[in-house]
């Protein structure tokens, strides 16, 4: 230490980056990369987001109700009978969305029958006391058999449901499916 007139001057060490540091470093970058790509990847594949309008798929699904859909799983997988689907009606992309549930796959036969949904001459399972009787079978009274990427749809409440025994709607072309939906939250209680 030397003295100067106005104070005492300190020498100062010069201070190298240390290799430690710089491993340090790049590693907070790169996992914070990794990070943000891994959250670009969950929001593209699970971050839409619907607004539910109407009761037909009550009570599982209200109206108001906001849905997350699983984008993903069907490019993975094919729908599966039970699924709620979430797609464009009558493939039309400038349409709103539709949510509605699985009843019939590709290369079955769906026809409505007494109020009863009949899969390849054969009632639905396990659901006869789920849903009311259904009054008016649309398009499915004579049977339609779907196309080998077709799917039969209906909603939960199934007479107050506009789904794939409208004209409007018919079967859903596994194109017209955006995804499954997954998550239910918001809305009225």
């Amino acid at each position: 230490m030397r003295k100067k007139k106005n104070g005492l001057i300190f020498y100062e060490k010069k201070q190298v980056v240390s290799r430690s540091l710089v491993l340090e470093i790049l590693s907070w970058v790169f996992y914070t990369v990794i990070a943000i790509v891994s959250a670009a990847l969950v929001v593209s594949a699970f971050g839409y987001r619907i607004l539910m309008t109407g009761a037909s798929m009550m009570p599982e699904i209200r109206n108001g109700q906001y849905v997350l859909v699983n984008r993903a799983v069907y490019h993975l997988t094919s729908p599966k009978r039970g699924d709620m689907v979430v797609f464009y009606p009558n493939g039309n992309r400038n349409a709103p969305l539709s949510i509605k549930r699985v009843v019939g796959l590709p290369g079955e036969t769906i026809r409505i029958e007494d109020g009863r949904v009949m899969i390849d001459d054969r009632p639905e399972s396990d659901v006869n006391h789920r849903y009311d009787r259904i009054q008016d079978p649309g398009i499915a009274a004579g049977g339609i058999t779907l196309g080998s990427k077709e799917y039969f749809v209906l909603g939960d409440r199934r007479n107050t449901s506009e789904d794939s025994r409208s004209a409007g709607i018919g079967p859903v072309h596994v194109d017209a499916i955006i995804g499954k939906a997954w998550f239910v939250y918001g809305g009225h209680p």
